[in-house]
């Protein structure tokens, strides 16, 4: 898989960040770490769930950094998202989790939130995860990502095979974007594969989530794979270092991450390995 995360570049735009975490040494400690990246710039640090909701209105952030535990409430963090979220569609949201569990990974990303930084992981990610975020990528780790699509793949199942059908009332051309979607593009790269515009590509990409009944790009890939028999497979130009087959494909998908990424150059191994993204 080729690497196409983001490397930090002299050009990056400035990223505005509110950081709000469960006491003020916390905030303190992640400020710190973002002031040291000259393309970032701490709002404020905020405790208090009303000088969140007044900051993020007067300073519309790029990206809110925010623990599930606010105000001595384990799941405040939640409830907080959701309304940022519904407040602030632009405002892009990373939820700092205590553990990497399933039930917190979840909820994180259905309140709202593009990534997760679980506090048992290396500082050093925290601003690779704001610029990817940022970006418009889905941050998590490997176990996480594993943990949302079991949860989408159960929800849907849930919904029983009547969904399904629906599928094959996507056209030729919407076809085409979700063969982009499965392959991990992002939609300015999906726009140059098929030659359409950016705007174009989420105009078709709002349309198969409305037929779909999806909310989400991880939705489109489960549905890509879970219906491969109502879903004609669209050909793809093959890139020059070699492409998987479907078959393998599905298989990496039902494993996790749609499309793993390498993070930073002096990163082990192994949190190589356990960092994943996702276009969004």
């Amino acid at each position: 898989m080729s690497d196409n995360c983001i490397e930090p570049r002299e050009d990056r735009p400035l990223i505005r960040v509110l950081v709000a975490d469960s006491t003020r040494v916390k905030s303190q400690i992640l400020s710190d770490v973002l002031a040291r990246d000259k393309h970032f710039q701490v709002l404020e640090t905020e405790l208090s769930v009303a000088a969140i909701l007044a900051v993020a209105a007067s300073e519309k952030p790029d990206v809110v950094l925010i623990s599930v535990l606010l105000e001595n409430d384990p799941k405040l963090g939640f409830q907080v998202a959701r309304q940022l979220r519904a407040a602030h569609p632009a405002t892009r949201l990373v939820m700092l989790l205590d553990r990497s569990e399933r039930s917190s990974a979840v909820d994180a990303f259905r309140a709202g939130a593009s990534g997760i930084l679980c506090r048992r992981e290396s500082l050093k990610f925290l601003t690779r995860c704001i610029s990817c975020v940022h970006a418009g990528q889905v941050w998590a780790n490997s176990r996480e990502l594993k943990y949302l699509l079991d949860a989408l793949s159960e929800s849907m199942s849930a919904r029983g095979t009547a969904n399904a059908s629906d599928a094959s009332i996507l056209s030729k051309r919407e076809q085409d974007v979700v063969t982009g979607v499965v392959d991990g593009l992002s939609n300015r790269e999906i726009a140059h594969r098929l030659k359409l515009t950016e705007h174009t590509v989420k105009n078709y990409l709002f349309r198969i989530f409305d037929k779909l009944g999806v909310s989400s790009r991880v939705e489109v890939v489960l549905y890509a794979f879970g219906v491969v028999s109502t879903v004609p497979r669209v050909s793809v130009t093959k890139p020059s270092t070699g492409q998987t087959s479907p078959a393998k494909r599905a298989n990496k998908v039902r494993q996790g991450p749609v499309r793993a990424r390498r993070q930073a150059d002096d990163a082990t191994p192994n949190e190589q390995d356990s960092q994943k993204v996702l276009p969004i």
